[in-house]
């Protein structure tokens, strides 16, 4: 596949100003050293401030660019320099780009015996990929239980060291508190214990996943008593510990009596430390044989699977289930439980990921209720390559509600914009400006609008005066000064109580010409009280707001004016020598 269209204009919407004007520096500097493209991947070193270049990583497909990463620190809105000038030097020369083979078509050519080289040097060069081969080859190694022929019990685990780490992170904790520490010292460790039992879950072995999660729960039901005393509370971890005992329960094998004796085990300790195991608990009693779980999962939609009222962990135990069931590639009963307990998220994308498009886009159509149901399933239709049917969900998910509508809607345009669909292009990044307006996303719209863009530009700039100041201030500002509509970014500024605004700055800035006298009202209210109240770390700050108000003074011919005010605030503060010192920068 040829590179996607790239465009400034899509350069620019996807990175800041500073972005963009320090990636086209490096971009004309000739910092690309290396420029591949290995299938639908773009690769690039760029040479920058570190001795070793920073590796970019592009991923594209027919409606555009799917993925950008680069190595550097960069961790702010949108691409960072490095990518802008990857991108721009593709746009520019993209005869520089080299066509190379795909790792999987490099694979290809070795046999058993190379590929075993290959992994020997690799590992003698980077000795630590030898503990990621190492768990590779145990998972491949693990056989797939089913639910109906269980695989035999594996060695039973040692706990012993497992035990002693959860003792010490408890000791550990237990003696900060003593110290006095407002930070919680369990959680993050005694979580890190949990995930390793979950790994176990999901590799199959819920039997000793279990004995890890009996280790964890009964060391801490022992130390409890001593933590309440200390203030602590078993809410972080009974939740995360309830799932842990749910997911193992049902990936493992038990005995009646086995089970009897766990129950016991869970009741006790839900009582002794404050906790809630209704859902492992549940799990316990149901199992995988419970009659109205087995009949759902044969295909029987008039089944209800919770007698009484549903209870609030019912979707957590479904989707454990389903994972498990995914993981045993179980995906009829996956499908048939997921669509009666209305999981319809899981049931579209499941339909999707298994090729079964068509259902999958029938079923869409009458399901779908949340932008994260329609958003899920066209990333999926997208990755495996259905374009045009991933923007037919997201022209309907983006007009639904959910907590995802931003990112929705701001994928929805770029990949409409790759189709060259503008239209829809047009109508989702409105959409997302709605939300979560930004000078990039009002930008993008001025370019899909064309000749409409004089009607757009009016709704889209109500939108913003309508919208709360509270977190769009600096969206407001850069969109209001750029339209040269300085009442609107001064309204916007004006209750900005910082005493070193840069916001309050720009606009001041801006306002000059027009609105002299604001300025200079403003920047007088922002020094005084800081040269009255003698705060001498930000007299600097008090003289940065004073030559904003020289400026204005200047604008108005009132440099008589200035000249007064300032021999009235040297007369004030005459004896405050920092403040006088800073004062000579005025004279500039």
């Amino acid at each position: 596949m040829s590179i996607p269209a790239i465009s400034e204009a899509i350069i620019r919407h996807n990175s800041n100003a500073s972005s963009y004007n320090r990636g086209e520096e490096y971009y004309r500097r000739g910092a690309i050293a290396e420029l591949k493209k290995r299938g639908n991947v773009i690769q690039a070193e760029v040479e920058g401030s570190e001795i070793t270049p920073y590796q970019v990583r592009i991923g594209y497909d027919a409606g555009g660019i799917t993925s950008a990463f680069c190595t550097c620190a960069y961790n702010y809105d949108g691409w960072c320099k490095h990518i802008v000038a990857t991108l721009l030097e593709c746009l520019h020369q993209s005869e520089k780009i080299e066509e190379r083979p795909t790792l999987e078509n490099l694979l290809n050519r070795l046999d058993l015996v190379q590929t075993q080289l290959l992994l020997q040097e690799l590992v003698e060069n980077r000795p630590e990929l030898i503990e990621d081969i190492d768990k590779f080859v145990s998972l491949i190694a693990i056989p797939t239980p089913t639910i109906k022929q269980p695989s035999t019990r594996r060695d039973k685990i040692d706990t012993a060291p497992f035990r002693s780490h959860v003792k010490r992170i408890l000791r550990d904790g237990l003696q900060a508190l003593e110290y006095g520490t407002e930070d919680d010292p369990f959680t993050d460790d005694l979580l890190t214990v949990i995930e390793e039992a979950q790994e176990l879950s999901e590799n199959g072995d819920g039997n000793n996943a279990m004995a890890i999660l009996e280790t964890i729960t009964a060391a801490y039901a022992e130390e409890w008593e001593e933590l309440i005393d200390y203030g602590g509370d078993s809410y972080s971890i009974a939740e995360p510990l309830d799932k842990a005992w749910t997911e193992a329960i049902l990936s493992a094998q038990m005995s009646k009596a086995e089970m009897v004796d766990l129950q016991v085990m869970l009741e006790s300790w839900q009582d002794e430390i404050s906790a809630d195991f209704s859902m492992s608990l549940e799990a316990l009693r149901q199992g995988w044989d419970y009659e109205p779980l087995q009949q759902i999962m044969l295909g029987d939609d008039t089944i209800q699977l919770w007698e009484d009222e549903r209870p609030s962990f019912a979707d957590d135990l479904v989707f454990i289930r389903l994972q498990i069931l995914e993981r045993q590639n179980r995906y009829t009963e996956y499908l048939n439980l997921a669509l009666v307990e209305e999981m319809t998220l899981q049931y579209l994308t499941q339909l999707a990921a298994l090729g079964r498009v068509n259902e999958a886009m029938s079923a869409a159509k009458i399901l779908m209720e949340r932008a994260e149901e329609g958003f899920a399933l066209a990333k999926i239709l997208r990755e495996d390559g259905y374009l045009v049917e991933a923007l037919e969900i997201c022209q309907a998910g983006i007009n639904l509600s959910g907590n995802c509508l931003y990112e929705f809607a701001a994928w929805t345009s770029d990949l409409a914009q790759g189709l060259e669909d503008i239209a829809t292009a047009l109508n989702a990044s409105i959409i997302a400006f709605k939300i979560r307006p930004s000078i990039q996303d009002y930008g993008k719209i001025q370019d899909y609008a064309g000749e409409t863009w004089l009607t757009v530009k009016q709704d889209l700039l109500q939108t913003l005066r309508d919208q709360p100041d509270w977190g769009m201030q600096v969206a407001k500002v850069d969109i209001f000064l750029q339209e040269g509509l300085i009442d609107d970014a001064i309204k916007t500024v004006e209750r900005d109580t910082y005493y070193a605004s840069e916001l309050v700055h720009r606009v001041m800035e801006a306002a000059v010409p027009h609105r002299p006298d604001w300025v200079i009202e403003n920047a007088r209210r922002r020094a005084e009280p800081i040269m009255e109240q003698g705060k001498a770390d930000r007299y600097d700050t008090a003289v940065k707001w004073l030559k904003k108000a020289k400026t204005a003074y200047f604008q108005l011919g009132q440099t008589a004016e200035w000249s007064a005010y300032r021999t009235q605030l040297e007369a004030a503060h005459g004896r405050k020598r920092k403040l006088m010192e800073l004062f000579k920068q005025l004279n500039k």
